[in-house]
């Protein structure tokens, strides 16, 4: 599910917001800068206004974004739908104990962590980040905040890459995503 293809007035002015910078950080990658976003408080109240139109009513009681961009949606969307945030990091950021999700980047390996006890069982989860391409992200967060007990009930970005076909890695979960990128 996509908010470009309802057609939405705002999308148009959140697409132009978004920078695209080529051959950054490696040669061949074309990639997307949000903090062009961020610099237009009206593109951004948008963004955020988008996603808490759909989520708002749905009984999600945790919105577990993923470092370091979800921590800029996540915690506006928790906030106005009622949720708590839950950070998902990087290794070696979160004091106190964790549990670890281990995943396989296309240049390597990577790792979420999230504290122990701040998902209880039975809650209704949102996965958000700025960006899905591969996919695999997503799917550690998913499958973290699943073996914590929790049910993840969508994934939401603000941008996708269908190209590299993040969207057939997440199993049948649901994705809505604002902006694709081609």
């Amino acid at each position: 599910m996509s908010a470009y293809r309802d057609e939405d007035p705002r999308i148009h002015g959140i697409k132009t917001r978004i920078r695209v910078v080529p051959n950054f950080p490696k040669p061949g990658i074309m990639f997307q800068d949000i903090t062009t976003l961020l610099l237009d408080p009206k593109a951004f109240k948008d963004t955020i206004d988008l996603f808490v139109e759909r989520y708002k009513g749905k009984n999600i009681s945790v919105v577990a974004g993923i470092e370091a961009r979800g921590f800029i949606f996540g915690p506006p969307i928790a906030l106005a739908i009622g949720a708590k945030f839950v950070p998902l990091r990087k290794p070696r950021k979160l004091p106190g104990e964790v549990i670890s999700e281990e995943y396989i980047l296309e240049y390597g390996r990577d790792c979420l962590e999230m504290h122990v006890g701040a998902v209880k069982p039975g809650e209704r989860a949102l996965v958000v980040d700025d960006l899905i391409a591969t996919g695999g992200t997503l799917c550690a967060a998913m499958n973290l905040l699943e073996r914590a007990g929790a049910e993840v009930v969508e994934c939401a970005c603000v941008i996708e890459l269908p190209d590299l076909k993040g969207r057939e890695r997440l199993n049948g979960k649901p994705l809505y995503v604002l902006i694709e990128s081609h």
